[in-house]
Formats: C-alpha cells, structure tokens, sequence
C-alpha cells in the first residue's frame, strides 16, 4: 500500500475516534469517517491481544493488503481504520478479504462498479 494511503498520525486516529461511525464483526472492528481529501486513507491497528509481535504483524500486513485489493473499488474521500480482534486468529488471507468486502459493501463504501 503506498505511504500516502496509509493514516500515520494520532491526530487522525483520534478524530476518527471520536466523530466517525463504526460498525462491528466478530473478527473487526471498523470505523471510518469522511476526509477532505481526493483519495481513501487506511489504519490498522492491533493490541497485544492477538499475540506477540509475529503475529500482531503478519495479520496487519493480511489487512493491508486485503485493503489494497479493494482500494480500486471504494468510494474516495474517507479515512478507514481496523482493529482486529482475537477469532481473526487462523483465518485465511481469503476469508479475510472477503469479510472485510462484505462489511464495506454494507455499509457503503464498496462503489456499484465492482463486478465480483
């Protein structure tokens, strides 16, 4: 995922926090909020919860590039971030793909242009 597509700041997590919307599955939580911007920018963020650092690691980068797949197909203009949760453990990149598009899709995110 390129560097300008990723939140960075605290600031931004903070306000994300404290005035975006969010929404719930058993393996993530999803909160999102409208930016100013032309373009999405993406968060992920694990607790100490998931397991050392291995794995906290190897599911962020499972998420990321499960956001840089559906990037092309969302709608533009919002900041996004996910907090996995423990039952995300063991899931496929696949499953978890899958999971993340059809939370997106529900809430709105996900543009009328994809075919799949």
């Amino acid at each position: 995922m390129h560097h300008h597509l990723r939140l960075r700041h605290a600031d931004d997590f903070a306000r994300i926090k404290a005035q975006g919307r969010v929404v719930h599955h058993p393996f993530f939580t999803i909160s999102y909020l409208q930016n100013d911007l032309s373009h999405n920018r993406y968060g992920v963020i694990t607790n100490k919860r998931l397991g050392k650092a291995v794995r906290r690691n190897r599911i962020r980068r499972q998420i990321r590039e499960a956001l840089r797949l559906l990037h092309p197909t969302l709608r533009s203009g919002y900041d996004v971030v996910v907090i996995p949760k423990p039952s995300i453990i063991g899931q496929s990149f696949w499953t978890i793909h899958e999971t993340l598009q059809q939370k997106l899709r529900s809430i709105g995110l996900v543009t009328e242009l994809e075919k799949s």
